[in-house]
């Protein structure tokens, strides 16, 4: 075998940018993309997207944004009615009373305004890092990265990071990736992960990076 180049992360975004242009976006860019781009409407395709594939939480979060787009108009649903709207992805019934009582607190305790805080955010029950740094890069403009499971695990297997858990790696992604990719590399990584970079037998032969990639914890590939 070759042996591995320098691992050089601005040609590896650079070489991922082109690889994933023939496959979907990730959930969340393309709700945005599609004018549903306010923190709030972000914030609920996010807990809707928890544990569900992105083409259901497509259809859910359409399906709830056709009734209700803002704090306001989401609180006068019933968690019934914002159930049946989410109702093909994971955890249906907690979410809907969680998008319910979000919704509530946002009208009670910032008149009706998500703010794009960080600790606000992360302050409403079953909201995390993930989520929330997801808000905050695609609906407010920070520079904030988003670790998912495919972000977790592609970074690692790079060997661009070692970390354990996702909480850790979004640390160490801190720590160590340009902020002009911070936002970025959730968006290029996601479809990257379920279509090259697979969990199991991923397709390193076809893989524009495998040059770079250090492969850690692959045993079998295609």
């Amino acid at each position: 075998m070759d042996p591995k180049h320098p691992f050089d992360i601005h040609r590896v975004i650079q070489l991922i940018r082109h690889a994933v242009r023939p496959f979907p976006k990730a959930a969340m860019f393309a709700l945005a993309e599609e004018d549903f781009a306010t923190p709030f409407e972000m914030l609920v395709a996010c807990i809707i997207s928890i544990r569900t594939r992105d083409e259901v939480t497509m259809v859910c979060a359409r399906r709830l944004f056709g009734l209700a787009r803002t704090p306001d108009t989401m609180s006068r649903l019933t968690a019934e009615q914002i159930n049946a709207a989410i109702g093909a992805s994971t955890f249906h019934e907690p979410k809907a009373r969680q998008i319910l009582e979000i919704s509530r607190r946002i009208l009670k305790e910032h008149d009706g305004d998500l703010p794009c805080r960080n600790d606000v955010l992360l302050s409403f029950q079953g909201v995390g890092p993930k989520c929330a740094n997801l808000v905050l890069g695609i609906a407010c403009g920070e520079a904030r990265v988003g670790v998912d499971v495919h972000v977790h695990r592609i970074t690692n297997r790079w060997g661009y990071v070692r970390e354990p858990t996702p909480e850790k790696t979004m640390a160490a992604l801190e720590a160590k990736l340009p902020r002009a990719h911070w936002v970025e590399i959730n968006r290029l990584l996601v479809p990257f992960g379920k279509h090259v970079c697979t969990g199991s037998l991923p397709r390193c032969s076809t893989c524009p990076v495998l040059d770079m990639c250090r492969q850690v914890g692959v045993e079998a590939h295609r």
